[in-house]
C-alpha cells in the first residue's frame, strides 16, 4: 500500500496547479440559470473561447488526426462500455503526443497530447491487451476511449489509490482511497434539462483562477454536457468546483457541473490527475 501511495504523490507532483492563465478557460457559465445562459461567476471549462478547436498540440510525424483535448471531437473513438467499473488505478502520461488507435494495432483516430489546459495529461487505463492500453479520452463524444502502445517512448505510468463516485439520484459524492470511503458529501448536480452526464470519466486538470470566483480551485473532468454545446462560450467541459451558498448542496440546479462543499474541494484537490470518476445516473 505504501508503494501505491508513493506513486500517487508522484502523479500529483506532475499535475500541480496549472498556470493562472489556464484558469481563464474555466470562468463562465456552468451554472443554475436557464439552459443556454451563463450563470454569473460560475466556473466552467473553456469560457470565452467560442468555437475554437482549442490549443494546438504537437502531433507525431505523418499522423493527420485531431489532438484529443477537451476542445476536440474524436468521431472514430470506441465508446467505453464499463460505465461504473472501477480500475486498479493505473494512469499514464505521454511525454510527447502519441497516436491513439481505435483498436490494438488498428487505425489512428487521434493523438493524445502531453498537456491539457496548461498541465500534464494523465489519463486512466481501463483495459489492457498485450502491449496495448485502452485509456479514457478527454474529448467528445462522452465516454470516448482509444488504444495506445505501452511501448511508446517516454510513456510514464503511475497508480492512484483514489476513486471518486458521484450518485446523481442521491446528489452525493464519495471519495474512496484503496476502495474504502474516506469522505462523503452532499453536492449540487445538473438540473433536469441540463443533467450531469453519467459514466466513467477522470480528473483532467487542476486550475486556480487568477481572479476571484466562487471557487478557489476548479477540477475539470474528461466529460462534457450532453445537452449544451457550450458553457459561456467554451466547450462545455464539466467540472468539480466549490460554491459559497451551502443551500445548493443536495439539489439539481447546475448546467452539468458538480458543486461541492469547501472541505470536499480541499480533499478532491489533492487527488492525482487521471483519478477515475464514476458518475452514476
Amino acid at each position: 500500500m505504501a508503494t501505491m501511495n508513493t506513486r500517487a504523490r508522484r502523479v500529483r507532483t506532475a499535475g500541480a496547479l496549472a498556470p493562472a492563465a489556464a484558469a481563464v478557460l474555466l470562468l463562465g457559465g456552468c451554472g443554475g440559470s436557464s439552459p443556454g445562459e451563463a450563470a454569473s461567476g460560475e466556473p466552467s471549462a473553456g469560457s470565452g473561447l467560442g468555437g475554437q478547436a482549442g490549443p494546438s498540440a504537437d502531433r507525431p510525424d505523418g499522423v493527420n488526426a485531431p489532438a484529443a483535448t477537451t476542445f476536440a471531437t474524436v468521431p472514430g473513438a470506441p465508446k467505453d462500455e464499463g460505465a461504473q467499473s472501477a480500475t486498479d488505478g493505473l494512469v499514464v502520461h505521454p511525454s510527447a503526443a502519441v497516436p491513439v488507435l481505435d483498436r490494438p494495432g488498428g487505425r489512428t483516430v487521434a493523438t493524445l497530447p502531453a498537456e491539457q489546459l496548461g498541465g500534464p495529461t494523465w489519463v486512466p487505463v481501463v483495459e489492457t491487451s498485450g502491449g496495448w492500453r485502452r485509456v479514457l479520452l478527454p474529448s467528445r463524444p462522452n465516454r470516448a476511449t482509444g488504444w495506445i502502445s505501452a511501448a511508446t517512448p517516454g510513456l510514464r505510468t503511475a497508480h492512484t489509490p483514489y476513486t471518486v463516485r458521484i450518485d446523481l439520484a442521491r446528489r452525493s459524492l464519495t471519495l474512496l482511497e484503496s476502495a474504502r470511503p474516506v469522505g462523503r458529501w452532499k453536492v449540487a448536480v445538473g438540473g433536469t434539462r441540463t443533467p450531469t452526464p453519467p459514466g466513467r470519466t477522470f480528473v483532467m486538470a487542476s486550475l486556480a483562477p487568477a481572479k476571484q470566483t466562487p471557487s478557489p480551485i476548479v477540477l475539470p473532468l474528461g466529460t462534457h454536457s450532453a445537452t449544451l454545446d457550450t458553457f459561456g462560450g467554451g466547450p462545455g467541459t464539466v467540472a468539480l468546483h466549490g460554491w459559497p451558498d451551502r443551500a445548493v448542496f443536495g439539489r439539481a440546479v447546475t448546467h452539468g457541473c458538480v458543486r461541492v462543499p469547501a472541505d470536499a474541494l480541499r480533499r478532491l484537490s489533492s487527488v492525482p490527475l487521471g483519478t477515475l470518476v464514476l458518475i452514476n445516473g
